[in-house]
Protein backbone atom coordinates (compact mmCIF):
# COMPACT_ATOMS: atom_id res chain seq x y z
CA UNK A 1 0.00 0.00 0.00
CA UNK A 2 1.25 3.48 -0.85
CA UNK A 3 0.48 6.57 1.24
CA UNK A 4 0.68 10.17 0.10
CA UNK A 5 -1.01 13.54 0.31
CA UNK A 6 -3.18 14.83 -2.51
CA UNK A 7 -2.64 18.46 -1.61
CA UNK A 8 -3.86 18.21 2.03
CA UNK A 9 -5.91 15.02 1.66
CA UNK A 10 -4.38 11.80 2.92
CA UNK A 11 -4.62 9.08 0.30
CA UNK A 12 -3.85 5.37 0.66
CA UNK A 13 -3.92 3.06 -2.35
CA UNK A 14 -3.51 -0.69 -2.35
CA UNK A 15 -5.50 -2.21 -5.22
CA UNK A 16 -4.22 -0.03 -8.02
CA UNK A 17 -2.25 -0.92 -11.12
CA UNK A 18 1.37 0.22 -10.69
CA UNK A 19 1.36 0.81 -14.46
CA UNK A 20 -1.07 3.69 -13.97
CA UNK A 21 0.45 7.11 -14.49
CA UNK A 22 -0.21 9.98 -12.13
CA UNK A 23 -1.88 11.77 -15.05
CA UNK A 24 -4.44 8.99 -15.52
CA UNK A 25 -4.86 8.62 -11.78
CA UNK A 26 -5.80 12.27 -11.46
CA UNK A 27 -8.11 12.36 -14.45
CA UNK A 28 -9.84 8.99 -14.23
CA UNK A 29 -9.74 8.06 -10.52
CA UNK A 30 -9.89 11.43 -8.78
CA UNK A 31 -11.70 13.54 -11.36
CA UNK A 32 -9.11 16.31 -11.34
CA UNK A 33 -8.98 17.20 -15.02
CA UNK A 34 -7.04 20.45 -14.79
CA UNK A 35 -3.89 18.45 -15.54
CA UNK A 36 -3.87 17.90 -19.31
CA UNK A 37 -2.44 15.25 -21.60
CA UNK A 38 -0.67 16.78 -24.58
CA UNK A 39 1.94 14.33 -25.82
CA UNK A 40 2.14 11.47 -23.32
CA UNK A 41 5.93 11.46 -23.67
CA UNK A 42 7.22 14.29 -21.47
CA UNK A 43 7.78 16.76 -24.29
CA UNK A 44 5.02 19.36 -23.95
CA UNK A 45 4.64 19.95 -20.21
CA UNK A 46 0.84 20.23 -20.29
CA UNK A 47 0.67 17.50 -17.65
CA UNK A 48 3.10 19.16 -15.22
CA UNK A 49 2.35 18.70 -11.54
CA UNK A 50 4.47 19.41 -8.47
CA UNK A 51 5.67 16.93 -5.88
CA UNK A 52 6.47 18.15 -2.37
CA UNK A 53 9.05 16.14 -0.44
CA UNK A 54 10.32 16.53 3.10
CA UNK A 55 13.87 17.89 3.16
CA UNK A 56 14.80 18.26 6.81
CA UNK A 57 12.41 20.81 8.30
CA UNK A 58 11.43 22.22 4.91
CA UNK A 59 9.42 21.08 1.90
CA UNK A 60 11.21 20.75 -1.40
CA UNK A 61 9.05 21.23 -4.48
CA UNK A 62 9.77 19.60 -7.84
CA UNK A 63 7.94 19.99 -11.13
CA UNK A 64 7.47 16.64 -12.89
CA UNK A 65 5.64 15.25 -15.91
CA UNK A 66 2.65 13.33 -14.59
CA UNK A 67 2.35 11.44 -17.89
CA UNK A 68 5.72 9.76 -17.15
CA UNK A 69 5.29 9.29 -13.41
CA UNK A 70 3.86 5.99 -12.19
CA UNK A 71 1.75 6.11 -9.04
CA UNK A 72 4.25 4.12 -6.89
CA UNK A 73 6.50 7.20 -7.02
CA UNK A 74 3.95 9.15 -4.94
CA UNK A 75 4.62 7.23 -1.74
CA UNK A 76 5.56 9.55 1.11
CA UNK A 77 5.13 12.73 -0.93
CA UNK A 78 2.64 15.52 -1.49
CA UNK A 79 1.02 15.77 -4.94
CA UNK A 80 -0.05 19.28 -5.96
CA UNK A 81 -2.14 20.04 -9.03
CA UNK A 82 -3.37 23.27 -10.56
CA UNK A 83 -6.73 22.91 -8.74
CA UNK A 84 -4.90 22.98 -5.41
CA UNK A 85 -3.31 26.40 -5.79
CA UNK A 86 -6.30 28.63 -5.11
CA UNK A 87 -6.84 29.78 -1.54
CA UNK A 88 -9.56 28.43 0.70
CA UNK A 89 -11.52 31.63 0.15
CA UNK A 90 -11.51 30.91 -3.60
CA UNK A 91 -9.02 33.62 -4.57
CA UNK A 92 -6.39 32.79 -7.17
CA UNK A 93 -2.84 31.93 -6.24
CA UNK A 94 -0.40 34.77 -7.07
CA UNK A 95 1.01 32.69 -9.95
CA UNK A 96 -2.45 32.17 -11.40
CA UNK A 97 -3.27 35.86 -10.93
CA UNK A 98 -0.08 36.88 -12.72
CA UNK A 99 -1.06 34.77 -15.73
CA UNK A 100 -4.40 36.59 -15.80
CA UNK A 101 -2.86 40.03 -15.35
CA UNK A 102 -0.35 39.54 -18.15
CA UNK A 103 -2.72 37.71 -20.51
CA UNK A 104 -0.55 34.60 -20.48
CA UNK A 105 -3.31 32.21 -21.51
CA UNK A 106 -4.57 31.90 -25.07
CA UNK A 107 -6.29 28.62 -25.94
CA UNK A 108 -5.59 27.62 -22.32
CA UNK A 109 -4.65 23.97 -22.87
CA UNK A 110 -1.03 24.47 -21.85
CA UNK A 111 -1.81 26.95 -19.07
CA UNK A 112 -2.08 24.50 -16.13
CA UNK A 113 1.37 23.11 -16.92
CA UNK A 114 2.93 26.55 -17.18
CA UNK A 115 1.33 27.57 -13.89
CA UNK A 116 2.68 24.52 -12.08
CA UNK A 117 6.20 25.10 -13.44
CA UNK A 118 5.99 28.74 -12.31
CA UNK A 119 4.68 27.67 -8.91
CA UNK A 120 7.67 25.35 -8.39
CA UNK A 121 10.01 28.12 -9.55
CA UNK A 122 8.48 30.56 -7.07
CA UNK A 123 9.19 28.09 -4.27
CA UNK A 124 12.71 27.08 -5.27
CA UNK A 125 14.01 30.40 -6.56
CA UNK A 126 11.88 33.25 -5.22
CA UNK A 127 14.07 35.91 -6.85
CA UNK A 128 14.46 34.09 -10.16
CA UNK A 129 16.34 35.84 -12.96
CA UNK A 130 15.62 35.48 -16.66
CA UNK A 131 17.89 32.44 -16.98
CA UNK A 132 16.03 30.68 -14.15
CA UNK A 133 12.69 31.51 -15.75
CA UNK A 134 13.73 30.20 -19.14
CA UNK A 135 15.06 27.01 -17.56
CA UNK A 136 11.89 26.45 -15.55
CA UNK A 137 9.61 26.99 -18.56
CA UNK A 138 11.71 25.24 -21.22
CA UNK A 139 9.78 22.01 -20.71
CA UNK A 140 6.42 23.65 -21.36
CA UNK A 141 5.27 24.24 -24.92
CA UNK A 142 2.68 26.80 -25.95
CA UNK A 143 1.30 25.98 -29.38
CA UNK A 144 -0.25 29.47 -29.59
CA UNK A 145 3.33 30.86 -29.37
CA UNK A 146 2.36 33.02 -26.42
CA UNK A 147 5.66 32.93 -24.57
CA UNK A 148 6.22 36.66 -24.04
CA UNK A 149 3.24 37.27 -21.73
CA UNK A 150 3.96 34.00 -19.90
CA UNK A 151 7.56 35.07 -19.28
CA UNK A 152 6.29 38.50 -18.20
CA UNK A 153 4.03 36.80 -15.66
CA UNK A 154 6.98 34.79 -14.31
CA UNK A 155 9.08 37.96 -14.04
CA UNK A 156 6.30 39.66 -12.08
CA UNK A 157 6.26 36.76 -9.62
CA UNK A 158 10.04 36.95 -9.24
CA UNK A 159 9.67 40.59 -8.19
CA UNK A 160 7.70 39.37 -5.15
CA UNK A 161 10.45 37.48 -3.28
CA UNK A 162 8.33 37.18 -0.14
CA UNK A 163 5.47 35.49 -1.95
CA UNK A 164 2.93 34.47 0.65
CA UNK A 165 0.55 31.58 0.05
CA UNK A 166 -1.07 28.79 2.01
CA UNK A 167 1.79 26.39 1.19
CA UNK A 168 4.22 28.68 3.01
CA UNK A 169 1.89 29.27 5.94
CA UNK A 170 1.27 25.57 6.53
CA UNK A 171 4.72 24.28 5.63
CA UNK A 172 5.66 23.08 9.13
CA UNK A 173 2.35 21.26 9.50
CA UNK A 174 2.99 19.56 6.20
CA UNK A 175 6.51 18.58 7.25
CA UNK A 176 5.05 16.93 10.34
CA UNK A 177 2.40 15.06 8.36
CA UNK A 178 4.93 13.71 5.86
CA UNK A 179 7.29 12.75 8.69
CA UNK A 180 4.60 10.48 10.14
CA UNK A 181 4.41 8.46 6.95
CA UNK A 182 6.39 5.22 7.04
CA UNK A 183 8.92 5.57 4.25
CA UNK A 184 11.53 3.29 5.85
CA UNK A 185 9.67 0.04 5.17
CA UNK A 186 9.32 -1.92 1.95
CA UNK A 187 5.93 -1.21 0.36
CA UNK A 188 4.13 -3.08 -2.39
CA UNK A 189 1.43 -1.91 -4.79
CA UNK A 190 -0.73 -4.54 -6.50
CA UNK A 191 -3.45 -4.26 -9.10
CA UNK A 192 -4.55 -5.69 -12.45
CA UNK A 193 -2.18 -8.66 -11.97
CA UNK A 194 0.80 -6.32 -11.75
CA UNK A 195 3.06 -5.53 -8.82
CA UNK A 196 5.59 -2.88 -7.90
CA UNK A 197 7.97 -3.19 -4.96
CA UNK A 198 9.48 -0.09 -3.36
CA UNK A 199 12.57 -1.05 -1.32
CA UNK A 200 14.30 1.45 0.94
CA UNK A 201 17.87 0.13 0.80
CA UNK A 202 20.22 -1.39 -1.75
CA UNK A 203 20.26 -4.59 0.31
CA UNK A 204 16.48 -4.91 -0.08
CA UNK A 205 16.80 -4.10 -3.77
CA UNK A 206 19.47 -6.76 -4.27
CA UNK A 207 17.32 -9.37 -2.49
CA UNK A 208 14.24 -8.46 -4.55
CA UNK A 209 16.13 -8.72 -7.82
CA UNK A 210 17.39 -12.17 -6.86
CA UNK A 211 13.75 -13.19 -6.34
CA UNK A 212 12.50 -11.34 -9.44
CA UNK A 213 15.39 -11.18 -11.94
CA UNK A 214 13.00 -10.22 -14.76
CA UNK A 215 11.58 -7.22 -12.89
CA UNK A 216 11.95 -3.84 -14.56
CA UNK A 217 13.75 -1.22 -12.49
CA UNK A 218 11.84 2.04 -12.18
CA UNK A 219 13.83 5.14 -11.27
CA UNK A 220 12.60 8.40 -12.81
CA UNK A 221 10.57 6.44 -15.35
CA UNK A 222 11.19 9.08 -18.01
CA UNK A 223 11.99 6.36 -20.53
CA UNK A 224 10.39 3.26 -19.03
CA UNK A 225 6.98 4.93 -18.86
CA UNK A 226 7.00 5.34 -22.63
CA UNK A 227 6.57 1.59 -22.96
CA UNK A 228 3.16 2.02 -21.35
CA UNK A 229 2.10 5.42 -22.71
CA UNK A 230 3.46 5.11 -26.26
CA UNK A 231 3.76 1.39 -26.98
CA UNK A 232 0.86 0.18 -24.79
CA UNK A 233 2.90 -2.60 -23.24
CA UNK A 234 2.35 -4.03 -19.79
CA UNK A 235 5.02 -4.11 -17.10
CA UNK A 236 3.99 -7.02 -14.85
CA UNK A 237 6.74 -6.58 -12.23
CA UNK A 238 8.55 -3.38 -11.36
CA UNK A 239 10.91 -2.37 -8.58
CA UNK A 240 10.89 1.34 -7.77
CA UNK A 241 14.33 2.56 -6.64
CA UNK A 242 13.34 6.16 -5.88
CA UNK A 243 13.08 5.38 -2.15
CA UNK A 244 16.44 3.59 -1.90
CA UNK A 245 18.18 6.16 0.29
CA UNK A 246 21.75 4.87 -0.07
CA UNK A 247 21.46 5.04 -3.88
CA UNK A 248 20.51 8.73 -3.84
CA UNK A 249 23.71 9.97 -2.20
CA UNK A 250 26.67 11.83 -3.67
CA UNK A 251 30.04 11.44 -1.99
CA UNK A 252 33.18 13.35 -2.85
CA UNK A 253 36.43 11.42 -2.34
CA UNK A 254 40.04 12.33 -3.05
CA UNK A 255 39.79 10.49 -6.37
CA UNK A 256 36.37 11.53 -7.61
CA UNK A 257 32.62 11.74 -7.21
CA UNK A 258 30.65 8.67 -6.18
CA UNK A 259 27.08 9.20 -7.34
CA UNK A 260 24.20 6.94 -6.37
CA UNK A 261 22.47 5.50 -9.42
CA UNK A 262 19.06 6.67 -8.17
CA UNK A 263 20.14 10.28 -7.60
CA UNK A 264 18.31 12.68 -9.87
CA UNK A 265 20.09 14.62 -12.59
CA UNK A 266 19.01 17.86 -10.92
CA UNK A 267 20.64 16.82 -7.66
CA UNK A 268 23.81 15.72 -9.46
CA UNK A 269 24.21 18.95 -11.38
CA UNK A 270 26.12 21.14 -8.92
CA UNK A 271 28.92 18.68 -8.13
CA UNK A 272 29.43 17.63 -11.75
CA UNK A 273 29.35 21.24 -12.93
CA UNK A 274 31.92 22.32 -10.34
CA UNK A 275 34.54 19.95 -11.71
CA UNK A 276 33.40 19.82 -15.32
CA UNK A 277 31.57 23.00 -16.38
CA UNK A 278 30.86 21.54 -19.82
CA UNK A 279 29.13 18.58 -18.18
CA UNK A 280 26.98 21.06 -16.29
CA UNK A 281 26.20 22.93 -19.50
CA UNK A 282 25.13 19.67 -21.10
CA UNK A 283 22.85 18.88 -18.15
CA UNK A 284 21.18 22.27 -18.62
CA UNK A 285 20.21 21.05 -22.08
CA UNK A 286 19.30 17.55 -20.92
CA UNK A 287 15.60 17.34 -21.85
CA UNK A 288 13.66 19.67 -19.53
CA UNK A 289 13.72 20.56 -15.86
CA UNK A 290 10.74 18.25 -15.27
CA UNK A 291 12.72 15.36 -16.77
CA UNK A 292 15.91 16.24 -14.86
CA UNK A 293 13.92 16.34 -11.63
CA UNK A 294 12.93 12.71 -12.20
CA UNK A 295 15.58 11.18 -14.45
CA UNK A 296 18.71 9.66 -12.95
CA UNK A 297 22.28 9.20 -14.10
CA UNK A 298 21.97 5.45 -13.53
CA UNK A 299 18.81 5.31 -15.62
CA UNK A 300 20.35 7.23 -18.49
CA UNK A 301 23.18 4.69 -18.57
CA UNK A 302 21.05 1.59 -18.02
CA UNK A 303 18.68 2.62 -20.79
CA UNK A 304 21.60 1.98 -23.17
CA UNK A 305 20.35 4.38 -25.80
CA UNK A 306 22.90 5.24 -28.50
CA UNK A 307 21.79 8.88 -28.22
CA UNK A 308 21.70 9.19 -24.44
CA UNK A 309 23.53 12.35 -23.41
CA UNK A 310 25.39 11.16 -20.31
CA UNK A 311 27.12 7.95 -21.56
CA UNK A 312 29.54 9.52 -24.10
CA UNK A 313 30.53 12.09 -21.47
CA UNK A 314 31.11 9.43 -18.83
CA UNK A 315 33.10 7.36 -21.33
CA UNK A 316 35.37 10.32 -22.07
CA UNK A 317 35.85 10.93 -18.34
CA UNK A 318 36.87 7.28 -17.77
CA UNK A 319 33.96 6.84 -15.36
CA UNK A 320 33.29 3.48 -13.71
CA UNK A 321 30.08 1.67 -12.79
CA UNK A 322 29.61 -0.22 -9.53
CA UNK A 323 27.37 -3.18 -10.40
CA UNK A 324 25.75 -5.35 -7.75
CA UNK A 325 24.09 -8.75 -7.83
CA UNK A 326 23.09 -10.08 -4.44
CA UNK A 327 26.16 -9.64 -2.25
CA UNK A 328 28.57 -9.58 -5.20
CA UNK A 329 29.88 -6.20 -6.27
CA UNK A 330 32.05 -5.51 -9.31
CA UNK A 331 33.35 -2.43 -11.08
CA UNK A 332 33.15 -1.93 -14.82
CA UNK A 333 34.31 0.97 -16.99
CA UNK A 334 31.34 2.71 -18.57
CA UNK A 335 32.80 2.11 -22.05
CA UNK A 336 32.69 -1.68 -21.45
CA UNK A 337 29.06 -1.62 -20.30
CA UNK A 338 27.59 -1.23 -23.80
CA UNK A 339 27.87 -4.35 -25.97
CA UNK A 340 25.50 -3.70 -28.90
CA UNK A 341 22.25 -1.87 -29.55
CA UNK A 342 20.33 -1.89 -26.26
CA UNK A 343 22.47 -4.80 -25.04
CA UNK A 344 24.70 -4.33 -22.00
CA UNK A 345 27.12 -6.31 -19.86
CA UNK A 346 24.64 -6.22 -16.98
CA UNK A 347 23.64 -9.70 -15.85
CA UNK A 348 20.09 -10.81 -14.90
CA UNK A 349 19.44 -9.75 -11.32
CA UNK A 350 22.28 -7.21 -11.42
CA UNK A 351 21.84 -3.45 -11.11
CA UNK A 352 23.86 -0.25 -11.27
CA UNK A 353 24.44 0.81 -7.69
CA UNK A 354 26.82 3.77 -8.13
CA UNK A 355 28.76 5.72 -10.73
CA UNK A 356 32.33 6.85 -10.02
CA UNK A 357 33.46 9.94 -11.92
CA UNK A 358 37.19 10.77 -11.55
CA UNK A 359 38.21 14.32 -10.73
CA UNK A 360 40.14 16.24 -13.39
CA UNK A 361 43.91 15.95 -13.39
CA UNK A 362 46.57 18.52 -14.16
CA UNK A 363 46.72 19.71 -17.78
CA UNK A 364 43.40 18.05 -18.55
CA UNK A 365 41.11 19.81 -21.02
CA UNK A 366 37.50 18.69 -21.23
CA UNK A 367 34.86 19.79 -23.73
CA UNK A 368 31.34 18.55 -24.52
CA UNK A 369 29.22 19.48 -27.53
CA UNK A 370 25.62 18.53 -28.20
CA UNK A 371 24.03 18.97 -31.62
CA UNK A 372 20.24 18.96 -31.72
CA UNK A 373 17.47 20.68 -33.62
CA UNK A 374 16.43 22.70 -30.57
CA UNK A 375 18.55 24.19 -27.84
CA UNK A 376 16.23 23.00 -25.07
CA UNK A 377 14.21 19.85 -24.50
CA UNK A 378 15.63 17.88 -27.42
CA UNK A 379 17.56 14.68 -28.07
CA UNK A 380 21.05 14.69 -29.53
CA UNK A 381 21.74 14.02 -33.16
CA UNK A 382 25.41 13.93 -32.21
CA UNK A 383 27.03 14.34 -28.81
CA UNK A 384 30.82 14.52 -28.59
CA UNK A 385 32.97 14.58 -25.44
CA UNK A 386 36.71 15.32 -25.60
CA UNK A 387 39.04 14.62 -22.69
CA UNK A 388 42.57 15.65 -23.62
CA UNK A 389 45.74 15.94 -21.56
CA UNK A 390 48.14 18.43 -23.12
CA UNK A 391 51.62 18.90 -21.66
CA UNK A 392 54.15 21.31 -23.13
CA UNK A 393 52.15 21.51 -26.33
CA UNK A 394 51.91 17.74 -26.82
CA UNK A 395 48.84 15.53 -26.44
CA UNK A 396 49.86 12.95 -23.86
CA UNK A 397 46.43 11.33 -23.38
CA UNK A 398 43.10 11.38 -25.16
CA UNK A 399 39.72 9.83 -24.40
CA UNK A 400 36.93 10.77 -26.78
CA UNK A 401 33.34 9.55 -26.52
CA UNK A 402 30.50 9.97 -29.01
CA UNK A 403 26.77 9.39 -28.96
CA UNK A 404 24.60 9.15 -32.06
CA UNK A 405 27.44 7.77 -34.17
CA UNK A 406 27.00 4.03 -33.62
CA UNK A 407 24.63 1.44 -32.16
CA UNK A 408 26.09 2.25 -28.74
CA UNK A 409 27.87 5.17 -27.11
CA UNK A 410 31.44 4.58 -28.25
CA UNK A 411 35.04 5.78 -28.09
CA UNK A 412 36.77 7.21 -31.14
CA UNK A 413 39.81 4.94 -30.93
CA UNK A 414 41.41 5.90 -34.23
CA UNK A 415 41.03 9.59 -33.52
CA UNK A 416 42.64 9.14 -30.12
CA UNK A 417 45.62 7.31 -31.64
CA UNK A 418 46.09 10.10 -34.16
CA UNK A 419 46.30 12.64 -31.34
CA UNK A 420 48.38 10.96 -28.63
CA UNK A 421 52.07 11.73 -28.80
CA UNK A 422 51.57 14.47 -31.36
CA UNK A 423 51.79 18.26 -31.00
CA UNK A 424 48.48 19.98 -30.35
CA UNK A 425 48.43 21.72 -33.71
CA UNK A 426 46.23 22.24 -36.73
CA UNK A 427 48.16 19.57 -38.64
CA UNK A 428 47.53 17.01 -35.89
CA UNK A 429 43.88 17.95 -35.57
CA UNK A 430 43.29 17.64 -39.32
CA UNK A 431 44.83 14.16 -39.28
CA UNK A 432 42.71 13.20 -36.27
CA UNK A 433 39.59 14.50 -37.99
CA UNK A 434 40.35 12.20 -40.91
CA UNK A 435 40.89 9.28 -38.54
CA UNK A 436 37.60 10.05 -36.82
CA UNK A 437 35.73 9.55 -40.09
CA UNK A 438 36.95 5.94 -40.08
CA UNK A 439 35.93 5.32 -36.46
CA UNK A 440 32.19 5.29 -37.12
CA UNK A 441 29.62 4.30 -39.71
CA UNK A 442 26.57 6.23 -38.49
CA UNK A 443 23.05 5.66 -39.75
CA UNK A 444 20.67 8.15 -41.30
CA UNK A 445 17.41 8.75 -39.47
CA UNK A 446 14.89 11.54 -38.95
CA UNK A 447 17.31 13.40 -36.70
CA UNK A 448 20.26 13.54 -39.08
CA UNK A 449 21.82 11.90 -42.12
CA UNK A 450 24.95 9.77 -41.85
CA UNK A 451 26.81 12.40 -43.89
CA UNK A 452 25.81 15.15 -41.47
CA UNK A 453 26.86 13.09 -38.48
CA UNK A 454 30.23 12.18 -40.02
CA UNK A 455 31.03 15.77 -40.97
CA UNK A 456 29.88 17.41 -37.77
CA UNK A 457 31.60 14.87 -35.50
CA UNK A 458 34.93 15.75 -37.10
CA UNK A 459 34.11 19.44 -36.93
CA UNK A 460 33.50 19.16 -33.19
CA UNK A 461 37.14 18.15 -32.72
CA UNK A 462 38.12 21.18 -34.78
CA UNK A 463 35.88 23.31 -32.57
CA UNK A 464 37.57 21.88 -29.49
CA UNK A 465 40.93 22.93 -30.94
CA UNK A 466 39.73 26.44 -31.75
CA UNK A 467 38.35 26.95 -28.24
CA UNK A 468 41.76 26.24 -26.74
CA UNK A 469 43.62 28.78 -28.86
CA UNK A 470 42.59 31.70 -26.65
CA UNK A 471 40.93 33.42 -29.57
CA UNK A 472 38.20 35.97 -28.95
CA UNK A 473 35.62 33.99 -30.91
CA UNK A 474 32.06 33.09 -30.01
CA UNK A 475 31.91 29.37 -30.71
CA UNK A 476 28.75 28.37 -28.87
CA UNK A 477 25.12 29.33 -29.10
CA UNK A 478 23.79 28.14 -25.77
CA UNK A 479 21.33 30.84 -24.81
CA UNK A 480 18.37 32.61 -26.34
CA UNK A 481 19.12 35.75 -24.32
Amino acid sequence: MITFLLNQELRQEQNLSPNMTVLNYLRTRIGKTGTKEGCGSGDCGACTVVLGERDGDRIRYRSVNSCLTFVPALHGKQLITVEDLKSKDGSLHPVQQAMVDFHGSQCGFCTPGFIMSMFALSKNKPSADQHDIFEALAGNLCRCTGYRPIVDAAKAIAEQPQLADEFSRYEQQLVARLAKMDTDTLVTLNGDDKVCFSPTSSDELAALLEQHPDARLLAGGTDLALEVTQFHRELPTMIYVGNVADMKTLEETDAGLVIGAARSLSDSYEALSNYYPDFGELLHRFASLQIRNQGTLGGNIGNASPIGDAPPVLIALNATLVLRKGDRVRELPVEDYFLSYKVTAQEPGEFIERIIVPKPSANQHFRVYKLSKRLDDDISAVCGAFNLTIENGTVTAACIGFGGMAATPKRAAGCEQALVGQPWSMVTVKAAMKALEADFEPLSDFRASKEYRTRTAANLLYKCFIEQQDLKLETRVTSYV
